[in-house]
C-alpha cells in the first residue's frame, strides 16, 4: 500500500491541515507505543472510553510520524504534521478500510458466529493455502478496530481473503460488512456469547447475518431462524446432523480411539471423512470447513488427505520462564507477516531484558516476492531493536545477508543439533515459526523445567479490567496499581510490564525488595513502597523507589539518611491514619509532622494518602465517610501549612466503585485488576485473569469400604474411580478445601476432592466423568472461582490468590 495524503482526503471526507499533501503513506497504525511507527505511517487517533490517542501525538511527531487522522489537532501541534480532521476517527478508519477493500476483486470468505470463528478461519487457511495466496485476520482480530486493520493488510499478490467478524450488540455488523464485503459467508455455531447485547436469539441471528447481505453463498448448519434472514440474492449451502433436506447430511458418526469418522451424503452420493478430533465443537468446525471445500469443488480424496491433518489451534501468545534467566514468548504455531508485526509489538510490551532475540522460520503467505518480503522483515527487526536473529528454513537462510547479527539453519533439526553451542542468558526470546517447523521442540529446549501445574494469566483480561476501572474515574484522576505480593500471586514483573505499556501513573508494592526486583527487571514507572522498614531506606534511595512514611520515628530515620546522602527534594508519601488503625500519622501528630517537614528540603511530599477500612461493606458507609472527611481535613491542613499541592488518594478497588465522589487526585487499584470484586453486580463485568491448572497423574478404581489419603478421611460407599492430581498444600491449596468441601473441574464437570489434601497431591472422584490420565484439570478459574473458594473457606479472595506457591509456573498469554 502506498497512497498520497491528498488522495486520502476525499476518501475520509476530511479537512486537511498540514505541511505536505503529496506525502505518501504505506502503513496504518492505531498504537502510539508501536516501534513500527514511522514517517510513512498514517496514524488514526482513536478515542476510547478510557483513552484518547490524541494525547500521544506530540510524542509521535517527535519520533518522526507526520501523518494523522484526528478529531481535533492537539494544542501546540499545528503546522508540525499532516492532519486529516474528521468527525469520528473510528468511522474514518473503517471508511479507509472499505475503500481499500474495494480495490481488490478476489473471493473473500467472511466468518461470524458465537463460537469457532477463529478456529475455522485458521483451518481454512491450512486447507486452502496449497492452492491460494491467502490474506486472513491475524489472531482474533474481529472487532470494529481489528477488522479494518486486517483488511488493510491485503496486497496485490493475494487471491483469497478469510476474515472473521465479531459483534456484541445491534448496529455493529453493518459497519464490518462494508469493510469485509464477503463473497462467501460462513456462519459458525450460535451460542450464548454476548447474549446481553440482544433482546433475543432472533435479533442476534438477524444482526450476524447482516455480514452476508452481498454474499454469493452462505454456508451454515440448517436452522429455521437462519433460513428466515438469509437474503434471496444469496445461495443457501447448508448441512445437518438430523435433517436430510439439506445439501450435506451427516447421518452417522463412528468414534475411533483419537479420531471420528463422519458418514455424509452429498449430491446423491455417500462419502466418509475422518477427522482427528472427538469433541462436538471441533466436529462442527470441521464440517464448516468440509462445506467450504465442497463449495470450491475439491475432490473427496484431497478433502480427506488434508482434513486428517487438522490440528488444535493455538490462539494466544504465551510468556514463559526460560533457562538461564531468560523470558520466552511462545508464538510457535504461525509465521506470516501480519502476525509477526503483532508478535513484535507484544515482545516490546513484555520484554524483561534489554537484549532481545527472535527465532524465526520461513514466512509463508505474505503475498510478496521473497526479496521484498525479507526486506520488510529486516526493517521490522531493525525498528524493534532486535539484537539477534536466528533464522530457520531454506528461504530465510538465502536472505541471511539482509539481517545484522543473524545466524541461520536449514531446518529445526540443524538448530537443535547446534543448541549446545548457542548461548541464551538474560534475554527475551521470541519464538515465531510456522507449524511445519515444529518449533514446540525449541520451546521445550528453552523453557525452564517445572512440574505440570501452571497458573495461566490472561493479559487481555488484565487490560480489560484496568480499562473497566479507569472508565469510572473522573478526568485527570491518576491511577496507581498495586503489584505487591508477587502481583497478588499472579506474577509481579510481567504484570508491571503490561501496566507500564498501558501508561498507568504509579505502581505500589509492600516492601522494598519487591520494588527493587521490578526496577532490576527494567520497570521505569514510579514505584511507591507502602510498608518500608527503616533498614531498607538506603536501598530505596539507591533504586529510586519512593517510600511511604507513616510515623515520626520513620520520618526522622529517613531524614537522617537523606541528609547524610545530601539529597534534594527526594519524593516521599505521607500516610495518615483516619480509622484503619494499622499504619499512619494520627491527628495529634500532624503538627509535629508539619514542623519537621518545614525544616527540611531534602525531601518533598509527593502524595498524602490514607486507607479505608470498610470500603467494601456499605453497612459501614457512615464510618467510611467519616474517614474520608478526616482525610480531607488533615491533608488540607498539611497542604496549607506547607504550601504544597501533592497528589491525594484514599480509595482502593472497592472505594473506586462505592465512593466515586472521593477520588481526589489518584486512586489505588488492587484486586479488581485481577478480576475480583466484592460486589456481585460489578463482578459480572470483570474478566477472570488467573486459571490454576494441573493434569490427572493417575486413575484407579477402589471398591466400597476402601479409603483414600491420610487418616482414611474418605471411605468409599460404592465402587469409585479416583484421579490423583499433582498439586497440594505446598502449592498453596488450603487443606480445608479437602474432605468433600471443595472440587476441581474436569471435562466441564465437578470432581469432588476426596479425603485430606496432601503436600503435593490431591485426589478427586471421577466415577461419573469420562476422563483419562493426562487430561486437564481446573483448580480455580471460571469454575470454581477464587471468590467461591474464599466464601466456602470463610476467608477472602486475596488469601487464595497470594497463597499460590512460587513453584507453580506462571504462564502469561494473549
Amino acid at each position: 500500500m502506498s497512497i498520497l495524503i491528498k488522495n486520502i482526503i476525499p476518501i475520509l471526507e476530511a479537512k486537511w491541515f498540514g505541511t505536505d499533501s503529496d506525502a505518501a503513506v504505506d502503513t496504518v497504525s492505531i498504537d502510539s507505543r508501536s516501534l513500527q511507527n514511522s514517517s510513512q505511517t498514517l496514524f488514526f487517533a482513536l478515542i476510547g472510553p478510557n483513552n484518547d490517542a490524541h494525547l500521544y501525538i506530540k510524542e509521535l511527531i517527535a519520533i518522526g510520524v507526520h501523518n494523522f487522522v484526528v478529531n481535533y489537532i492537539p494544542e501546540g501541534c499545528e503546522s508540525k504534521a499532516n492532519f486529516l480532521v474528521v468527525k469520528n476517527t473510528l468511522d474514518a478508519l473503517q471508511q479507509f478500510a472499505s475503500y481499500y477493500r474495494n480495490l481488490f476483486h478476489f473471493p473473500v470468505i467472511g466468518l461470524t458466529g458465537s463460537n469457532g470463528k477463529t478456529i475455522v478461519k485458521e483451518w481454512l487457511n491450512f486447507l486452502l493455502s496449497p492452492d491460494f495466496n491467502i490474506i486472513r485476520s491475524p489472531k482474533s482480530y474481529n472487532s470494529q478496530v481489528g477488522v479494518p486493520l486486517s483488511v488493510i493488510a491485503i496486497n496485490e499478490k493475494h487471491n483469497l481473503g478469510v476474515f472473521e467478524a465479531g459483534i456484541s450488540t445491534v448496529d455493529e455488523m453493518g459497519k464490518l460488512e462494508k469493510v469485509i464485503r464477503p463473497t462467501i459467508g460462513i456462519l459458525t455455531n450460535i451460542g450464548s456469547s454476548h447474549d446481553e447485547g440482544f433482546q433475543n436469539l432472533e435479533e442476534k441471528i438477524k444482526e450476524k447475518l447482516t455480514l452476508f447481505k452481498r454474499a454469493e453463498v452462505v454456508i451454515y448448519q440448517k436452522n429455521s431462524l437462519v433460513d428466515n434472514y438469509i437474503l434471496p440474492t444469496s445461495k443457501k449451502f447448508n448441512w445437518s446432523f438430523e435433517n436430510e433436506d439439506v445439501d450435506v447430511f451427516v447421518f452417522k458418526k463412528e468414534i475411533k480411539s483419537e479420531s471420528i469418522i463422519l458418514y455424509y451424503k452429498y449430491k446423491g452420493n455417500q462419502f466418509t471423512l475422518e477427522i482427528p478430533f472427538l469433541d462436538s465443537a471441533s466436529i462442527e468446525n470441521a464440517v464448516s470447513c468440509l462445506m467450504t471445500l465442497l463449495y470450491f469443488n475439491y475432490d473427496n480424496e484431497t478433502i480427506q488427505a488434508r482434513m486428517l491433518l487438522l490440528y488444535p489451534v493455538e490462539m494466544r501468545l504465551k510468556v514463559k520462564n526460560g533457562i538461564n534467566n531468560c523470558s520466552i514468548i511462545d508464538d510457535s504455531y504461525s509465521s506470516d507477516f501480519q502476525s509477526l508485526k503483532i508478535a513484535l509489538d507484544f515482545l516490546e510490551s513484555q520484554k524483561q531484558f534489554q537484549k532481545k532475540t527472535i527465532i524465526l522460520s520461513d514466512i509463508f503467505q505474505s503475498g510478496l516476492a521473497n526479496e521484498e518480503l525479507y526486506s520488510r522483515v529486516a526493517t521490522l527487526i531493525v525498528s524493534n531493536n532486535i539484537n539477534r536473529i536466528i533464522g530457520i528454513g531454506e528461504t530465510i537462510s538465502a536472505f541471511k545477508d539482509k539481517f545484522a547479527n543473524c545466524i541461520t539453519y536449514k531446518n529445526t533439526a540443524e538448530f537443535i543439533a547446534d543448541f549446545e553451542n548457542l548461548e541464551f542468558v538474560n534475554e527475551t526470546i521470541l519464538i515465531k515459526g510456522a507449524r511445519s517447523f515444529q518449533f514446540e521442540e525449541i520451546v521445550q529446549l528453552l523453557e525452564e523445567k517445572t512440574h505440570e501445574t501452571v497458573l495461566e494469566i490472561n493479559l487481555n483480561a488484565i487490560s480489560y479490567n484496568l480499562n473497566f476501572f479507569k472508565s469510572k474515574l473522573n478526568p485527570k484522576v491518576r491511577i496507581m496499581v498495586m503489584v505487591k505480593a508477587f502481583g497478588y500471586g499472579n506474577g509481579g514483573l510481567e504484570i508491571a510490564k503490561l501496566l507500564e505499556h498501558h501508561k498507568v501513573d504509579y505502581l505500589g508494592v509492600a516492601f522494598a525488595d519487591e520494588g527493587i526486583s521490578l526496577k532490576n527487571g527494567g520497570i521505569h514507572l514510579p514505584i511507591m513502597v507502602l510498608n518500608p522498614e527503616n533498614t531498607s531506606f538506603s536501598a530505596i534511595i539507591q533504586h529510586q523507589l519512593e517510600p511511604e512514611i507513616y510515623c515520626l520515628k520513620g520520618l526522622y530515620a529517613f531524614l537522617k539518611i537523606a541528609t547524610q546522602k545530601k539529597l534534594k527534594h527526594f519524593p516521599i508519601h505521607i500516610k495518615l491514619d483516619t480509622g484503619m488503625h494499622r499504619l499512619g500519622f494520627e491527628e495529634d501528630t500532624i503538627d509535629e509532622l508539619i514542623a519537621t517537614l518545614k525544616g527540611h528540603d531534602t525531601v518533598y511530599v509527593k502524595s498524602i494518602l490514607s486507607h479505608l477500612a470498610t470500603s467494601d461493606d456499605l453497612k459501614h458507609r457512615e464510618f467510611a465517610l467519616a474517614q474520608i472527611a478526616l482525610f480531607e481535613k488533615l491533608s488540607s491542613k498539611i497542604c496549607t501549612e506547607l504550601e504544597i499541592n501533592p497528589i491525594r488518594h484514599i480509595l482502593n478497588t472497592s472505594g473506586i466503585s462505592n465512593y466515586p465522589d472521593s477520588q481526589f487526585n489518584m486512586v489505588r487499584l488492587g484486586i479488581g485488576l485481577y478480576g475480583v470484586s466484592n460486589d456481585p453486580s460489578e463482578q459480572k463485568y470483570l474478566e477472570n485473569v488467573g486459571t490454576l491448572k494441573s493434569v490427572i497423574s493417575q486413575i484407579r478404581t477402589i471398591s466400597a469400604g476402601e479409603s483414600v489419603g491420610y487418616g482414611r478421611k474418605f471411605v468409599a460407599s460404592r465402587t469409585t474411580k479416583v484421579a490423583t492430581i499433582p498439586i497440594g498444600y505446598a502449592d498453596g491449596i488450603s487443606r480445608a478445601w479437602g474432605n468433600g468441601i471443595g472440587f476441581v473441574t474436569i471435562k466441564d464437570e465437578k470432581a469432588m476432592i476426596l479425603g485430606s489434601i496432601c503436600m503435593d497431591m490431591l485426589m478427586v472422584d471421577v466415577t461419573d466423568i469420562d476422563c483419562t490420565e493426562g487430561d486437564s484439570v481446573i483448580i480455580f478459574g471460571e469454575n470454581p472461582t477464587v471468590s467461591y473458594i474464599a466464601k466456602m473457606l470463610h476467608t477472602i479472595p486475596y488469601e487464595i490468590l497470594t497463597s499460590i506457591s512460587q513453584r507453580v509456573k506462571r504462564v502469561f498469554y494473549r
